[in-house]
């Protein structure tokens, strides 16, 4: 039986102190490529090579016999419900229900990243939303006649200047190297980055000088990710170290990506969204507690595995 829903969904717009926390812990949300959705499904061509060809005057043009393609962006609902007593909200000088809704903010921008660039698993639609950036370089696509780990890359516990530059060039070399590429990394790499020097024996890392500017590296912007983690399932709460937590696809190894941004799809089929149902009236009448509820529906895949190459730190 279809459900009726007759309560009235507010939507933050662009700007709000809501969408703002959300970019500021989502990288996937601030940098990557936006589609719109207007349906729970949408297809969009799959960013794949076209040749160029100098065409003499008076002669035919040369025809690319690139198989024409396609991806598919599946709309997933992400959301929380939670009871808040009167008495609370009464009490409280400060507004707690956009507290609670700039909290639930924070932990969506996490849990999204995890969802879109660590989960290890096949997506399920559930725990696993989306086949993530480490799920696709670590297998194969014979659409794009991509190998599985081609473009993946492992440490054992240590990061070091070659193995950061060996990442890049994996991208910069394949055809999808571009001004636009950006670095993506959990936040536990801080440390080990800013030690690590060149042969001049200068820093590798630059921090942006400017607030709201990126930090660089390589010259490539350095974004952060808490999400930026392998996990079994997505999660806000994803726990990382440096050395690694086991051998390779083990949950809470920490993953530094090197990539285009623009092959990396978010669909943005509605929301972030609110309602407020009042305790005073209906079944939360008989409890005195409001019932606020959030919610965003999200897409996420990729144009072109080829575009993105992935660092994991593993134990051996």
């Amino acid at each position: 039986m279809a459900r009726n829903t007759m309560e009235a969904w507010l939507r933050d717009e662009q700007g709000s102190d809501v969408i703002r926390r959300i970019e500021y812990y989502s990288v996937a949300e601030s940098r990557f490529r936006s589609v719109p959705m207007s349906g729970a499904t949408k297809t969009e061509p799959r960013m794949a090579d076209m040749s160029v060809a100098v065409v003499p005057k008076g002669s035919a043009y040369g025809e690319d016999t690139a198989t024409n393609d396609e991806v598919l962006l599946t709309a997933i609902k992400f959301g929380s419900a939670l009871r808040i007593a009167e008495e609370d909200i009464d009490d409280q000088i400060a507004n707690l229900i956009e507290a609670k809704k700039l909290s639930w903010a924070s932990s969506f921008g996490v849990f999204f990243d995890n969802a879109v660039l660590g989960t290890s698993a096949a997506a399920n639609g559930t725990t696993v939303p989306f086949t993530s950036i480490y799920r696709a370089v670590t297998s194969a696509d014979a659409a794009v006649g991509y190998t599985a780990n081609a473009n993946y890359a492992s440490a054992i516990a240590a990061l070091t200047y070659d193995a950061l530059s060996d990442l890049a060039s994996k991208i910069e070399g394949s055809g999808y190297g571009a001004p636009g590429n950006v670095f993506v990394a959990h936040p536990v790499f801080k440390g080990a980055i800013r030690k690590i020097k060149d042969s001049t024996g200068a820093p590798i890392f630059t921090p942006s000088p400017r607030q709201g500017d990126p930090d660089t590296l390589f010259g490539y912007p350095l974004l952060w990710s808490s999400g930026a983690v392998v996990a079994a399932t997505a999660s806000a709460a994803q726990g990382a170290t440096l050395v690694g937590a086991g051998v390779k696809g083990t949950a809470g190894n920490p993953l530094l990506f090197f990539g285009n941004p623009d092959f990396a799809l978010v669909g943005k089929r509605s929301g972030v969204e609110s309602v407020v149902i009042d305790g005073r009236d209906g079944l939360s009448a008989l409890t005195d507690e409001t019932i606020l509820k959030v919610r965003a529906r999200r897409a996420f895949t990729l144009g072109n595995v080829k575009a993105w190459a992935a660092l994991e730190i593993v134990t051996a």
